[in-house]
């Protein structure tokens, strides 16, 4: 009898037990996970963290796995090699995009956090005091673009400086010991270096400085043949994405994405924070509005002209930029 019982009993657990994988598998079914790649920066960071922290991604039967990278340029170089699924770049490696190696199918933002800055000590306080002085940039980068629009407005090239290539975390040490004269670089490391250097920083210029010749455009990219092969999986993404947009433009919970910025980058929050300023942070109804009057195929214009020779100005903007993945993404 008792053996009966048992058997019963164990009968029972294990149909329990069926029964409840059952309905944990309809109530939380297996997410679609998704390499992303970001840089170790609010900007890059915001949005996308406040979709995971807020859930929108879960929402959508995604699981985001962030891997940071230094730059844009090295990013679509791993998204080229299969490891990187979604990216987000910068104002500089839009060239990129506009030459045919990847596709922009998000705006994210117009940024203000490129800033050339100066050691009044070493005697640089303006554009023109960078002529013969030891200047430190990050090749193919936002970096490199605002130091030569900085060179030109002081009627200067290249040529005219002593350049050194270098990532942005030597540029912050290469400035605070003194081994730079000047540097191009971008938030947070703008306010982390000018942070450790104190009165002696000066910025010199910043992105607004030259809003008559270009737009610091930020965008989240793909390859062609990923958006093509994943459309769904990519829709589902932009509209995550655009709850997130939607959280960080709120003032009231920008400490709070700078908070999980932080975290992820295991930083100083106060750091974080004193950017959340640096730019006019698009939200969902900005998009939409934007790419159905034209205003932001507008802004690819103007950011492709500004290139210059480094693209060719005849390629059209829908060529590298997916409008149809933004509008499909809305949520009305």
């Amino acid at each position: 009898m008792k053996k009966a019982i048992a058997i019963l009993l164990v009968a029972v657990i294990a149909l329990t037990s069926v029964f409840a994988q059952g309905a944990e598998e309809k109530t939380s079914p297996s997410l679609t996970t998704l390499n992303v790649a970001y840089m170790p920066n609010y900007a890059s960071l915001c949005s996308v963290m406040a979709a995971i922290e807020t859930g929108a991604f879960e929402e959508e039967g995604l699981k985001i796995n962030l891997v940071e990278f230094a730059d844009g340029p090295t990013i679509i170089a791993a998204m080229e090699s299969g490891s990187i699924d979604i990216g987000y770049i910068g104002h500089g490696a839009h060239k990129l995009c506009i030459n045919g190696r990847a596709s922009i199918f998000a705006f994210s933002h117009l940024g203000n956090g490129d800033a050339i800055v100066g050691l009044k000590s070493h005697g640089v306080e303006s554009l023109a005091d960078l002529k013969g002085k030891k200047v430190g940039y990050s090749s193919g980068t936002s970096s490199e673009n605002i130091l030569l629009l900085g060179l030109k407005r002081a009627g200067l090239t290249i040529n005219d400086i002593t350049a050194y290539e270098m990532d942005a975390s030597s540029l912050t040490s290469a400035m605070t010991s003194g081994s730079l004269d000047a540097c191009a670089t971008w938030s947070p490391s703008t306010e982390t270096m000018c942070s450790q250097i104190g009165s002696d920083a000066v910025v010199i210029a910043r992105n607004e400085t030259f809003s008559d010749e270009t737009v610091n455009i930020a965008s989240w990219i793909v390859m062609p043949k990923w958006a093509e092969a994943n459309h769904d999986t990519l829709v589902k993404f932009t509209r995550a994405l655009y709850k997130g947009e939607d959280y960080r433009a709120q003032e009231e919970n920008m400490r709070q994405v700078a908070e999980w910025v932080a975290k992820q980058v295991a930083g100083d929050v106060e750091i974080q924070y004193q950017t959340v300023h640096g730019a006019k942070w698009y939200t969902e109804e900005d998009t939409i509005n934007g790419v159905k009057d034209g205003s932001i195929k507008a802004l690819y214009e103007v950011q492709k002209l500004a290139f210059g020779d480094a693209v060719d100005p005849t390629t059209p903007v829908e060529n590298y930029v997916l409008f149809d993945i933004m509008l499909e993404a809305a949520h009305n």
